[in-house]
């Protein structure tokens, strides 16, 4: 096991390592930018060291600086948590060549995945269902239109090494498409670093299902159920999660789950992973991308089977095999998980930073927060908007609901926006309670609702 570990992250994803860190008597090293010193991860952390100012190129993002703080302070590992670094091959080949234990998938099966058109033609050679779409990357508008026209519209243009829902652009048409291919390959330039983009065909009103999955260095991967996860904002950010999946029959919960292990298994998966599928209106499910690293809305998936999944990482990453079995692995209940952000939903959630005043977090049966907020603490505006991550579990769907509608009634956060109130709309829609969701939901079932108010 290791003796330290150094967390290349910030935020309420640091709290969340150290915690588990402590629970396994392993020190830790907390790395912050000039914004953070004063954050509760470096307050909590065993020891901490500033890796520069607040821009996150010259901070979290910054591999010199975070592979010289693991090897100052004698980390012999580093937990990239979420974001920044944690996707980055090259970050994962640079912590081997230091001697530092990278506390995720190898560089190499990043580095297989991190191309969704070559992560596309891998899952359809190991058998589990894509959308169609092109062959690679598209390299010419003529050979876009080509696609087009025997494919047929919708489609979305993506890019080929994006992720978390940017750089997505849906076209209705051909005209549509000649004008937004230059605007999507600028865009994904800018974002990702490479203009290559991909075309997809777009399925109408699906829902967006993950699968949870573990594997370590001796061959064995299990999954860990699947995560509802179709609740988004307009910009494909995931805002309510809940595990189980809702309006899965036990045939497709199976086959999701054997079609995520053989996609694992097909590229030689370690640690945890996430493969996301759109599951359209018939219950069909196709694969849409890999996530290389810990998500977000890992919590619901702890909350239903009782596996604390940051401290099954590190025990994989430390060479340890898998105490699990899929037959093991139990399911019981239903989990929730809201995100409350620092944002403006009435600006189309636009980033909200200033100084938090007070906070109140809800707690009881079945309540678990995830945060690093305390009062008076200062949101910076270089980062991600999540102030924290409100989960519920109880017997079942409806219970949960109540559960997590009181926790938000409990909640409140001063000084700045944020979107507790669009949650707690969410909450009481009678689409939502009934479990009627796509993809869309948030746009078609919550902001339409609000512009006929307003007319």
């Amino acid at each position: 096991m290791f003796d330290k570990i150094l967390i290349a992250n910030r935020g309420e994803i640091a709290v969340r390592i150290i915690r588990a860190c402590r629970e396994l008597k392993i020190k830790t090293v907390a790395v912050h930018s000039t914004a953070d010193t004063n954050s509760l991860p470096v307050r909590m952390a065993d020891e901490s060291i500033c890796i520069g100012p607040p821009p996150p190129k010259d901070s979290y993002l910054n591999m010199p600086n975070i592979i010289s703080a693991a090897r100052i302070t004698g980390a012999d590992a580093i937990h990239p948590g979420i974001g920044f670094l944690s996707e980055r091959a090259n970050f994962a080949e640079a912590c081997e060549m230091c001697g530092l234990k990278f506390i995720g998938p190898t560089a190499a099966v990043m580095e297989r995945m991190n191309n969704k058109a070559s992560a596309r033609e891998t899952m359809s050679k190991a058998g589990v269902p894509v959308v169609p779409g092109s062959d690679g990357a598209i390299a010419s508008d003529e050979e876009a239109l080509r696609f087009a026209r025997k494919t047929g519209y919708p489609l979305l243009i993506k890019a080929a090494h994006g992720g978390g829902g940017r750089g997505i652009r849906l076209v209705q048409n051909e005209e549509d498409l000649v004008r937004q291919l230059d605007m999507a390959r600028t865009e994904a330039a800018a974002a990702f670093g490479s203009a290559e983009v991909y075309l997809e065909k777009f399925v109408e009103e699906p829902r967006h299902v993950e699968v949870q999955v573990l594997g370590d260095e001796y061959g064995h991967i299990v999954h860990l159920g699947e995560r509802e996860c179709s609740v988004q904002n307009l910009r494909h950010q995931k805002l309510l999660e809940e595990s189980p999946a809702i309006q899965l029959t036990i045939q497709q919960r199976s086959r999701l789950g054997e079609a995520a292990v053989r996609a694992a298994k097909a590229i030689g998966y370690i640690n945890a992973g996430t493969i996301e599928f759109l599951v359209d209106a018939r219950g069909d499910f196709y694969f849409m991308e890999m996530n290389k690293r810990l998500q977000v809305e890992h919590c619901v998936t702890e909350q239903v089977t009782g596996i604390d999944l940051v401290k099954q990482q590190i025990r994989v990453a430390a060479g340890e095999k898998l105490s699990l079995s899929q037959k093991e692995i139990k399911f019981t209940g239903h989990a929730l998980e809201c995100r409350i952000n620092a944002e403006d939903p009435d600006r189309n959630f636009a980033p909200a930073a200033g100084c938090i005043t007070r906070v109140s977090l809800p707690g009881g049966y079945g309540v678990r927060v995830d945060t690093h907020i305390t009062n008076d603490y200062e949101v910076p505006p270089y980062y991600d908007s999540l102030l924290a991550k409100v989960i519920v579990w109880d017997k079942d769907r409806a219970a949960a609901i109540v559960r997590m509608q009181r926790c938000l009634q409990e909640m409140e956060i001063e000084g700045v926006k944020t979107n507790i109130q669009f949650q707690r709309r969410i909450l009481n829609n009678a689409f939502y309670r009934r479990g009627e969701i796509t993809t869309d939901f948030v746009q078609r079932r919550i902001l339409s609702e609000t512009r006929e108010e307003t007319l």
